[in-house]
């Protein structure tokens, strides 16, 4: 009995420890972990995702808003402060403005025209350069540079030259004309009668109006001080546009615009091109200081210059 009792009195003081219970369910392999690299691999993913956004904004600026073709770069967009203003607009797009002066067997004549690519591409109408034997080109801080001609389009009043020897040059941002709407305020870059770097603006008057011009300016040079001919409504202004024209839909601006506007920029409130200008009507019988703008002109949607571009640069 005694002993019995010894072997109670040790199965009650000493019962079996606690290291004897069943141990929980062990974890599956690596679960405990799973935790901690998933977070990170989210805070990575979150982290590439802003560092990407970044890039890609960064791509944005160099390369311009989407739909120029990599036309833009850095420095032509409006600063927050400006935005919306004649005065921002003009500080940013002016230095992708230039005269143009194309002298031929007629005479001299001068127009505008819109810098693309760093490198010196530029954008101005067939009629500013048909014909000529040389090409100058001043840019807005008054450098001069020779120019070639890479491809002209004639059914569409267009032309692309070259800068020789040119890099690092501010480009315009090309807008969407497709998103103008009547109304919209615009302003006009380029140079009349010489006066390089000249600042108007306006509204848009009208969409898709038929313009009808010569093909070929080279045969005579017009008078300056009324501008190209062309055609429009039925009537013809500036003179007569001879036997071989072309018609294209143009944008209808109030903008003050004169001779020597011919290749230069319509542009939106956000800085973005998006005409060149092209045709502008003053009173046939106007003469010296009565002739002018008259707040009849006309540009090409930019949207008809970009569909172009490819074809402009090869050279056909």
């Amino acid at each position: 009995m005694t002993d019995h009792q010894g072997d109670q009195q040790q199965s009650y003081v000493y019962p079996p420890p606690p290291a004897y219970a069943p141990p929980p369910p062990a974890p599956a392999p690596g679960h405990r972990r799973a935790g901690r690299p998933v977070a990170l691999i989210a805070a990575v993913a979150l982290a590439a995702a802003a560092i990407g956004g970044g890039a890609s904004a960064l791509v944005r600026e160099l390369t311009g808003p989407e739909g120029t073709g990599g036309t833009g770069v850095a420095g032509t967009t409006v600063s927050q402060s400006s935005k919306g203003t004649v005065a921002g607009v003009a500080q940013a797009v002016s230095p992708s403005i230039v005269e143009i002066k194309a002298a031929s067997a007629s005479g001299q004549s001068t127009g505008s025209g819109v810098i693309i690519t760093a490198d010196g591409e530029i954008i101005t109408n067939n009629h500013v350069i048909s014909g000529a034997s040389q090409i100058k080109v001043r840019l807005s801080d008054g450098r001069t540079y020779t120019a070639e001609v890479v491809g002209t389009d004639p059914g569409k009043d267009l032309a692309l030259i070259e800068l020789q020897g040119a890099k690092g040059l501010k480009a315009a941002a090309l807008g969407d004309s497709g998103t103008v709407r009547v109304g919209d305020q615009v302003v006009a870059i380029g140079s009349p009668e010489g006066l390089t770097g000249t600042v108007t603006s306006g509204i848009v008057s009208a969409l898709d109006r038929d313009v009808t011009v010569s093909k070929d300016e080279g045969r005579q040079q017009p008078d300056p001080r009324q501008g190209r001919p062309f055609e429009f409504g039925g009537q013809r202004f500036n003179g007569d546009t001879g036997d071989s024209k072309t018609t294209y839909k143009a944008i209808q601006t109030d903008a003050s615009l004169n001779p020597g506007n011919s290749g230069g920029a319509l542009i939106n409130m956000n800085g973005e091109i998006i005409g060149i200008n092209s045709a502008m009507y003053a009173p046939s019988s106007a003469t010296g200081s009565t002739a002018g703008s008259v707040g009849l002109g006309f540009a090409i949607p930019i949207n008809t210059v970009k569909a172009d571009l490819d074809d402009l640069r090869s050279g056909s």
